[in-house]
């Protein structure tokens, strides 16, 4: 692939060679032949081989590896539906479609509307979360190989600081739990589709996502959630649905730790919390903040649990109370928010503990862009598995785009679009 620079401006072309760099680190490229470089297929399309293909073999034309691999690139383009990505995947390069089918030992053809629905549609939905995770993954260095979930449990103990070997090392990575409903994928009976998804603070990659059927919550799910990849020594977030006894039990015995928010969905910890004597507690971490037209002033407070403190593996608790003003400094809000974690004070240090709180929004960051940039709530895809995978195409993107250094989505989709050889380049199929 070449690279035409006189197309880009200057800050494109710094930010497309860092980019073009950091994807090769850590793949050989192929030798160049007759002066052209060839291109090299790496991991994220060795991911999607690895799907089941239930089609007759015989009668297969595009593989579903090919098929997927050209959708993730047409919606890193921006693309939202599957008539915009026909016609993106039509103007491939030829010589980059006839080295994917190549690969699968096909010859190079263009899906239809048609057969990219059917792939689309019929594909296993876990096997492509699961593949796309592990690509996110691994392109932020993260480990997530499953340390295989103890099928029976230890009966958890109902409350109180029980121990466990401490680890004096700090999180090596801290996710986010929450849930989105793809309220456009209605179904005949009302039904929409709701996925919840754990995705890391850093880069908001999401890492795992599973559904939630219509016939229960996100409450029960949350394990068989992060059952599907490896958590020890991560720090888990989530919003105060999830703050429950089991999920604590449950975290503790994977070797993981958590920090958690404490609303009225807890009575009996919200009001022990809340009659803590707070005002004899010293800040121990504050930081002020200017934009948007608001000044932002948050605060925070940590102190030893108490020993009759209704919720097990507690290490400490803390309030984080936010002060919103305007430019003028007239007040507009004032929040309070109690919570609980199980760091003890030498990992669990209070700038952590403030970075965890605030962090939990970049999932639902996340959960916007995709209503924003990709109009998902608009999107009418909602036969099977369609709009799960879309859904993770659209995290696959944004995951992708992230990694580059972009943290502006909108105007990086539009970068993308621009060349169409760019996105398969930040989805990691090099030059």
């Amino acid at each position: 692939m070449s690279v035409h620079s006189a197309t880009l401006s200057d800050d494109e072309a710094e930010t497309f060679a860092v980019l073009v760099s950091s994807l090769s680190t850590d793949h050989q490229i192929a030798d160049q032949t007759a002066g052209e470089a060839d291109v090299t297929l790496v991991d994220l399309f060795d991911h999607f081989t690895v799907l089941d293909d239930l089609r007759d073999q015989r009668w297969v034309q595009h593989p579903t590896a090919v098929v997927l691999t050209l959708c993730a690139a047409a919606v890193v383009a921006g693309m939202r539906s599957f008539t915009a990505t026909a016609g993106w995947i039509a103007d491939t390069p030829p010589r980059l479609l006839h080295r994917l089918y190549e690969r699968c030992g096909k010859p190079p053809l263009t899906p239809s509307k048609t057969t990219i629905w059917q792939v689309i549609t019929h594909a296993d939905s876990a096997a492509v979360d699961a593949a796309v995770g592990t690509w996110l993954a691994t392109r932020a260095a993260i480990d997530i190989t499953t340390d295989e979930p103890d099928p029976q449990p230890k009966q958890c103990c109902p409350a109180g600081n029980t121990e466990r070997q401490p680890d004096p090392q700090p999180p090596r990575a801290v996710l986010a739990v929450d849930g989105k409903r793809v309220r456009g994928a209605v179904d005949a009976d009302g039904n929409a589709p709701h996925l919840l998804a754990a995705a890391t603070h850093e880069h908001g990659l999401v890492l795992a996502q599973i559904d939630v059927h219509h016939k229960t919550n996100e409450i029960p799910m949350f394990a068989p959630l992060l059952d599907t990849i490896g958590i020890t020594g991560m720090l888990i977030t989530a919003d105060c649905l999830h703050t429950q006894r089991k999920h604590a039990c449950y975290l503790h015995q994977r070797g993981a730790d958590f920090v958690f928010c404490v609303k009225d969905n807890q009575p009996n910890l919200f009001a022990a919390l809340d009659a803590l004597p707070w005002t004899d507690v010293p800040v121990t971490h504050a930081t002020t903040t200017r934009g948007h037209g608001r000044i932002e002033t948050r605060t925070l407070q940590i102190m030893p649990p108490p020993d009759d403190l209704p919720f097990p593996h507690v290490k400490q608790v803390f309030l984080v109370e936010r002060q919103v003003s305007d430019l003028s400094d007239t007040p507009l809000s004032n929040v309070a928010i109690l919570g609980v974690t199980s760091l003890n004070a030498v990992r669990g240090t209070p700038p952590l503990i403030a970075a965890a709180v605030r962090g939990q929004w970049r999932i639902e960051v996340l959960h916007w862009v995709r209503d924003v940039v990709y109009r998902e709530d608009d999107s009418k895809v909602r036969t099977k598995s369609g709009p799960r995978i879309m859904a993770t195409l659209r995290n696959l993107a944004i995951g992708a785009l992230r990694l580059t250094g972009r943290n502006d989505i909108a105007e990086a989709t539009r970068w993308a679009t621009r060349n169409t050889e760019r996105p398969f380049t930040i989805l990691g199929i090099t030059p």
